[in-house]
């Protein structure tokens, strides 16, 4: 059962506000990845918990100061816009559904994520610069971003500080791009 519209209204206009795309069903998401192709795109799943609120939303908005920046910003809300979430995941293949959770896609394909393990803990500043970096590597010069490029120092740490990241121990279904 969704949450109340009243208790998510404020979480959803923080967002909205700094011209993100609310994506409210199945058809709306559709039809943004329908249209991706040449271009970049920063899906947030959003949510009511503290995570959200204290960095995730924050890490977004702060973000979209920089100089390098997606062509598109969206969102969908876990927990309110059902349909609208699970089609999001359909483009997430591999990679376990969490929320709140940040994936930058270029041409569809996501390139660039922050999972809630990856938010949890880390202040909306350091989040902010890890998407920043993430827009410079893979925004505007569409040829640039290969996977081989090394890590930024805020992904390899970000990447570094969960134990379970080693490839030893994920299924062999699961999808990493960190």
């Amino acid at each position: 059962m969704p949450y109340p519209e009243i208790i998510v209204k404020p979480m959803r206009e923080e967002l909205t506000r700094a011209g993100v795309i609310e994506l409210r069903d199945a058809a709306s998401v559709d039809a943004a990845f329908a249209g991706s192709e040449g271009k970049t795109q920063l899906l947030i799943i959003n949510s009511i918990c503290g995570c959200a609120a204290a960095n995730a939303r924050p890490a977004v908005i702060k973000s979209r100061k920089a100089g390098a920046q997606p062509d598109e910003f969206l969102t969908v809300f876990a927990g309110q816009d059902l349909d609208a979430t699970d089609r999001a995941r359909e483009h997430l293949a591999g990679i376990p559904p969490s929320s709140p959770f940040i994936a930058l896609f270029r041409d569809g394909d996501p390139v660039f994520v922050l999972e809630r393990r990856h938010i949890e803990g880390r202040s909306g500043n350091e989040l902010a610069e890890a998407l920043i970096s993430s827009y410079e590597k893979f925004c505007g010069n569409k040829t640039s971003g290969s996977e081989e490029e090394p890590r930024s120092d805020t992904e390899s740490q970000l990447a570094a500080a969960d134990p379970g990241e080693s490839s030893d121990e994920l299924p062999p279904t699961f999808r990493s791009i960190l």
